[in-house]
């Protein structure tokens, strides 16, 4: 999804500033993304004529990920708006959810959150304003079960979102989520399928769309980040995006 951002954004004229933390972690059961495909999102925004300089940082380092802004922002001139996308899951009953779970997941998917605002929004009250784009998910809304620590960290985004909206709206500064529902970007544990097929598969109808789709592509998601990121979205601030296919109005 990151990458879809990035290059829709490029292609609408944006230079960008990538950060990943190119590794894959213990408490999380698929692989996160690599160096190479850093370098491959890197190699596809330049080809399409934008500049970009990445970084590989730990969105929960916040030391690092302000380095990294500050030092891409010095090289490309500025910041008009920032994108906090990061995030992983994990699955499995409220019994077998542990600390560690809860730390990784909340750290990344909450606090990761908050360090790109915060290395952001200097940068934006210098330039008289801009936009920030949390990325939460539709569990956020329905809270989905059988993902606490996701659904709740997401949750928090929303709240973040709308006191930062609150907080920073008389400086010009917008701030919104966008809410997904299922899109195919690899963040599947291989324990989600037993999860629910052979111990809740009375849970399974809380995640299907109201919308004759399984999932929304990452490019739908992208058109709603470009959207908020844009002055086409001047006025619009502490909304929840949702593009989700209807799975939270059932």
């Amino acid at each position: 999804m990151g990458r879809g951002h990035a290059l829709r954004l490029a292609e609408e004229g944006a230079d960008l500033i990538l950060v990943d933390i190119c590794q894959s972690l213990p408490e999380i059961e698929y692989p996160l993304a690599t160096q190479d495909d850093l370098d491959e999102t890197v190699r596809l925004v330049t080809e399409s004529g934008r500049r970009c300089v990445s970084r590989v940082v730990d969105v929960r380092d916040e030391a690092e990920l302000r380095k990294a802004v500050d030092d891409g922002v010095g090289e490309l001139g500025g910041l008009d708006g920032a994108v906090a996308n990061a995030g992983v899951l994990t699955v499995g009953p409220w019994n077998r959810t542990t600390s560690d779970d809860w730390r990784t997941v909340v750290d990344i998917n909450l606090i990761g959150v908050w360090n790109t605002c915060a290395a952001a929004i200097p940068h934006l009250l210098d330039q008289g304003g801009g936009s920030l784009v949390n990325i939460s998910s539709a569990g956020a809304l329905k809270g989905f079960p059988l993902q606490l620590p996701y659904t709740a960290a997401k949750h928090g985004v929303v709240g973040l979102t709308l006191a930062l909206a609150n907080e920073l709206a008389a400086q010009n500064v917008r701030v919104n989520s966008v809410h997904p529902t299922g899109c195919p970007t690899g963040m599947i544990p291989p324990s989600i399928g037993s999860v629910f097929s052979e111990e809740r598969p009375d849970l399974v109808p809380i995640f299907i769309n109201a919308m004759p789709t399984p999932i929304v592509e990452p490019a739908d998601v992208s058109n709603a980040v470009l959207f908020l990121l844009s002055d086409e979205s001047r006025y619009v601030t502490g909304l929840q995006f949702k593009v989700d296919a209807g799975v939270t109005i059932n």
